[in-house]
């Protein structure tokens, strides 16, 4: 069995409905939605981080020598 650990967390009315009318038609608590759509985001992060951590090498650029640069090639 998976520990657990219990949390607070206050959701807006609307959002606590819709909540409890998806647990209730998926047969799952709200608690089981909420780990899932969680578990979803930190997944999404670590992907971004990887991401960034890919690109580090890469040569950096400020914003205005980019804009230059466009302009410069008639792309702007």
């Amino acid at each position: 069995m998976i520990a657990t650990k219990r949390a607070t967390v206050y959701f807006d009315a609307a959002v606590h409905k819709a909540l409890r009318l998806k647990a209730a038609t998926l047969e799952r608590s709200i608690s089981d939605i909420v780990n899932d759509a969680v578990r979803a985001q930190l997944s999404d992060d670590a992907d971004d981080l990887d991401a960034i951590q890919k690109r580090t090498a890469e040569p950096r650029q400020s914003f205005e020598s980019f804009v230059k640069n466009l302009k410069r090639s008639g792309k702007i």
